[in-house]
């Protein structure tokens, strides 16, 4: 893959070395006015109008109105692309909490601004895993996770750890809103009403005999009643720390 091949004798990805700076411009005539990132800026822009599944050098290319070639002499292949785009949508991480904050109300504050840059991209959800973190806004992002766990007596791999557990959670929770997002708009209708239909469905789909737990559940009318937007969100969350507690009390004693 051209991600995988370096030319300028750094030995990384190419897509790293683009995203911290440590690529020559291109020498074999680059079209005036064209970047690197103005390139990744209209990548960025066509993701959030129209979906990842919309961006193609090809159509980067004319958005830009120049040859697909020409972007080829700064980005070697869409997944580079991708991974640029990613650390340009990701930006710094905002200063969520202050020093000496608790590390639970600490995790909770990066957890949200993660949350909140996923919903604000959700095309980010979408991009291909390729590595760990390694451009700088996403390492900034880890470290500012780091951070939020240095008071919790944790070794480096358990803080690892907690930040992969807790990331994956964000993702998930982000990628699940936004499916049901687009289904609920597909159906043209509000939320509360598809959800009124589907326990109507299992109602008459699920005989009481063979789902008995789902019965008692139907029954209690819990898919009757609008939980608030974030609720599963928080619930979630919340046991997550709540095993992250247990973990940092079997070490400190404390679990603030």
């Amino acid at each position: 893959m051209a991600d995988d091949k370096s030319g300028g004798g750094t030995f990384l990805p190419a897509s790293i070395e683009a995203a911290w700076g440590l690529r020559e411009r291109p020498s074999k005539g680059p079209k005036p006015g064209l970047t690197l990132d103005r390139i990744v800026a209209t990548a960025v822009r066509v993701a959030a109008a129209e979906g990842l599944d919309a961006v193609s050098m090809g159509r980067i290319a004319k958005e830009l109105g120049v040859s697909p070639m020409s972007l080829y002499r700064y980005v070697g292949a869409k997944s580079e692309l991708y991974v640029l785009m990613t650390d340009a949508a990701t930006g710094a991480p905002p200063e969520v909490f202050p020093p000496g904050t608790p590390w639970r109300e600490a995790m909770e504050a990066w957890a949200r601004a993660m949350r909140d840059l996923y919903r604000r991209n959700l095309w980010m959800v979408r991009v291909p895993v390729s590595g760990p973190p390694a451009t700088p806004h996403t390492v900034a992002w880890w470290e500012k996770g780091m951070v939020a766990l240095a008071g919790t007596g944790l070794d480096e791999g358990a803080k690892i750890s907690v930040i992969l557990l807790v990331s994956g959670f964000v993702k998930s929770d982000a990628m699940t809103s936004a499916d049901l997002a687009a289904a609920i708009a597909a159906s043209g209708e509000e939320a509360n009403v598809v959800m009124a239909r589907y326990s109507r469905m299992l109602r008459r789909l699920a005989d009481p005999e063979r789902y008995p737990a789902v019965a008692r559940m139907l029954d209690s009318g819990v898919l009757d009643e609008a939980d608030e937007p974030d609720y599963e969100f928080r619930f979630g969350l919340a046991r997550l720390l709540d095993g992250v507690a247990v973990l940092v009390d079997g070490v400190t004693g404390d679990v603030s």
